[in-house]
């Protein structure tokens, strides 16, 4: 309602200076017949001047009420994600008070609970993380480390049996001693968020490929899945900042948007490069590639 009143307003006051531009040529024009080179001269100059500001300014108007309306549903999925885990750890210790359980029970209780605890972290990391980036306070400290470590204990962290056979979703093939100069604390959202999505997108039995090898001095970091897959028109808009797959009328998948904008402003800071692939028959493959120094 709002985009519709500002659209409206818009083009009354552009109806509104093209009819005073046509008076006012009309009003010279009557008064100097002689000049009417010079008016049309004048007056070709402006419109010109105008349309194009016009133009410029109605992109403008869109793209800002297209950015308020991904900050609206933000805010939507940012309340749904934190309420979510919140709801499942308060059950769960309500049942551990309330009732006798077994100590076996209840540490499985607490176990259940400890992982919606980290999936509150992740996501209250990346808002931090995206906010900082944004403001231009991250400085993105560097050290050598051993990527393998850390991309095998991001795995393990997230390994999750979803099936009834307790089978496991993701599937490592993880190059040992793998060391590269970076950001660690950067690199583990990038890893996590790149993990997590694929998770995400996936069917509950299908298995996310995580691969990390090095080939002619540089390091590849893949993570594939059989999921839903991105369409060829939207592959170039993942990266952006909110953006998520899909209608925000149908779309099932939890998220807030953030997780690939941090994954894309990260790597460029490291100069590592990051592309989409589709994947065969169905899905996609996200692959990172780092360059050895």
């Amino acid at each position: 309602m709002v985009k519709q009143r500002s659209l409206v307003i818009f083009y009354a006051l552009i109806i509104y200076a093209v009819a005073q531009l046509i008076w006012w040529a009309y009003y010279l024009y009557s008064l100097q017949h002689n000049r009417l080179g010079m008016i049309l001269g004048e007056g070709s100059m402006f419109v010109t001047v105008f349309v194009f500001g016009a133009i410029s300014l109605h992109k403008t108007v869109n793209r800002e009420s297209k950015l308020q309306e991904q900050k609206r549903n933000f805010l939507l999925s940012v309340t749904h994600e934190l309420k979510s885990p919140l709801a499942s750890i308060k059950i769960l210790l309500q049942t551990i008070q309330k009732r006798d359980l077994t100590k076996v029970q209840i540490l499985d209780f607490i176990d259940k609970s400890l992982l919606d605890i980290e999936r509150l972290d992740d996501m209250v990391e990346n808002m931090l993380l995206a906010s900082k980036i944004d403001n231009r306070s991250y400085t993105f400290p560097k050290a050598k480390f051993n990527l393998s470590v850390l991309v095998d204990s991001i795995v393990n962290r997230l390994q999750v049996t979803k099936c009834d056979c307790n089978q496991q979703v993701i599937d490592a093939e993880i190059e040992p001693k793998i060391e590269i100069t970076g950001d660690k604390f950067a690199l583990t959202s990038v890893v996590t968020n790149l993990v997590e999505n694929a998770i995400k997108y996936s069917s509950p039995c299908e298995v996310v490929a995580v691969k990390l090898f090095s080939k002619d001095d540089k390091v590849f970091l893949q993570v594939a899945d059989h999921g839903i897959g991105i369409a060829d028109a939207e592959k170039g808009r993942i990266f952006d900042k909110f953006y998520r797959v899909g209608s925000e009328d149908t779309r099932n998948t939890k998220g807030t948007g953030l997780g690939l904008y941090i994954v894309k402003e990260v790597l460029d800071k490291h100069e590592a490069s990051i592309k989409v692939k589709d994947n065969r028959p169905a899905g996609s493959i996200f692959e990172v590639t780092f360059a050895l120094t």
